[in-house]
């Protein structure tokens, strides 16, 4: 099995990144198509693929590409397949199939017709047919249609590769590990001649149940994605369990300490413990720092280095912190503040022996300016203390303790767009906000967004010196760049440039 035709599928806009990626492995020519790498390669490439490749979905082997015309055609493409090289009858297997513009009406029939074509050649040759498992199938067999070929691959992953084998804990909207480490080779941080192996920090302001962090951590570390983790094809027939331990070992000789430091914060101290946990299983804890904190108060971990952000988008995850607060709340606050008599008109009138606990409590809220240091070392600016958050947000959560269980009323709040000041009331986007304070206070930093807005730039007030296009799963997204230099965003929207002259 010398010469076996590989196709690795992955998201679109990563294929010249798992390219290189690809040829790094195996040292071998591939071509990129779209939404995947193909390649010719050993059965000891394909192994090496799963345990090192950080950008792959899957490593699939071909066993048939040829034209069809109807259901029947799909049939014989598939019985004529040697299936019984790959795997026993006594083994389970399942068909899932996708198409682009076929011709056919039913897809589920023509899984069928696959499904049936590999039952049959087993019940001929050992008159026997193996069982289907729709769920933990040992062996998975992946058919695709174009308008008039019919590919067939045997999958020698298993579980996605995403699945690095560590992640037990998450939040509400995880990171698949594969566009996390596709933000890494995007950012220019990871790779042979990366940012990481020159000792630049990595810093994830809003790190969430820690999938970047940690993904950046194992690549400083240089530990194989797949190393804490098994793969179909250890059930396959071609299998040489001593091979595969010599790769193990390897992969395992080949881990450094790490080449560059690695921090991350989340305003969800609930978060923050999912992330150290899950750092812990990647064997990554001493690699990564895990802190609570919000992300428009956190000051830089480092002189300068690399922050690479996945901010929510709105969709399944809203902000919070001191620029997420909703409508509802805001009145809850306001009226909380006009029953202490907190307003300018009743200061004047409080009682004089209630005035020095209550001016105590509005010094300690209002916090001071570099009179403490965070825990990466560096000054905090201190606007307000922070109860835990119970869901990951990008900033902590300022609420009152009153009003800690209300429910969040998501008419008012959206998304990020519907950014409040403490008073519930509408404040300027959260992030013109974190683009003045990363000129404030990140000079020398580059920092990495990944969006779907892309009109992003303009509402920060930035100007972004690249753009990768990037899928996060069926969200089409920006990858945006943002070079870090002293200053501070303007004080007024961002106007549209007037249409030159005719």
């Amino acid at each position: 099995m010398n010469q076996l035709q590989l196709f690795l599928p992955c998201a679109a806009g990563v294929e010249e990144l798992l390219a290189q990626e690809v040829v790094g492995i195996t040292n071998t020519a591939c071509r990129a198509w779209r939404a995947g790498v193909q390649l010719q390669a050993s059965w000891r490439d394909a192994m090496q693929l799963n345990l090192h490749s950080r950008l792959a979905q899957r490593v699939l082997i071909e066993l048939q590409h040829k034209p069809y015309r109807s259901e029947q055609d799909l049939y014989n493409a598939a019985a004529e397949v040697a299936w019984e090289i790959w795997f026993t009858p006594k083994q389970t297997f399942k068909v899932e199939i996708t198409a682009q513009h076929s011709p056919l009406t039913s897809l589920n029939f023509a899984a069928l017709k696959v499904k049936d074509a590999v039952a049959d050649r087993f019940r001929h040759k050992f008159d026997v047919r193996p069982d289907v498992d729709t769920r933990w199938p040992d062996v998975r067999v992946y058919v695709h249609l174009t308008t008039d070929t019919v590919t067939i691959y045997i999958d020698t992953s298993g579980e996605p590769l995403f699945k690095r084998g560590w992640r037990e804990d998450k939040g509400d909207a995880p990171l698949k590990e594969t566009l996390a480490a596709a933000m890494l080779a995007a950012s220019g941080w990871s790779g042979d001649e990366g940012l990481c192996k020159q000792g630049v920090p990595l810093y994830d302001p809003c790190c969430g149940s820690g999938t970047i962090a940690i993904e950046a951590a194992q690549v400083a570390c240089n530990i194989a994605p797949g190393i804490n983790r098994h793969f179909a094809f250890q059930k396959y027939l071609p299998f040489q369990a001593h091979v595969w331990d010599g790769l193990l070992d390897q992969a395992e000789a080949a881990i450094t300490e790490p080449t560059a430091k690695v921090f991350g914060s989340d305003v969800s101290f609930r978060m923050v413990d999912f992330a150290e946990r899950n750092a812990e299983r990647a064997g990554v804890a001493g690699a990564v720092e895990f802190r609570g904190g919000d992300a428009l108060q956190r000051m830089p971990p480092a002189p300068s280095g690399v922050m690479l952000v996945n901010p929510p988008y709105g969709e399944r995850i809203d902000v919070a912190g001191v620029a997420g607060i909703t409508g509802l709340q805001g009145q809850q606050l306001r009226q909380q503040e006009r029953v202490q008599g907190n307003y300018q008109n009743r200061v004047q009138n409080r009682p004089q022996d209630a005035a020095p606990e209550r001016d105590a409590g509005h010094a300690q809220q209002r916090g001071a300016l570099h009179e403490n240091i965070d825990e990466f070392g560096q000054p905090l600016r201190q606007s307000q203390p922070a109860a835990p958050a119970r869901d990951r947000d990008l900033r902590s959560d300022t609420r009152d303790e009153g009003f800690a269980d209300q429910p969040r009323d998501r008419s008012a709040n959206p998304g990020r767009e519907q950014a409040q000041n403490a008073w519930g009331e509408e404040a300027s986007d959260f992030f013109p906000q974190l683009a003045a304070h990363w000129k404030k206070n990140y000079a020398g930093w580059t920092a990495h967004v990944l969006t779907p807005d892309l009109k992003l730039p303009g509402k920060m007030r930035l100007k972004e010196s690249r753009r990768v296009p990037m899928w996060n799963g069926p969200i089409e997204c920006r990858l945006f760049r943002f070079d870090m230099v002293a200053g501070s965003a303007r004080g007024k929207p961002a106007v549209p440039a007037a249409p030159p002259a005719a």
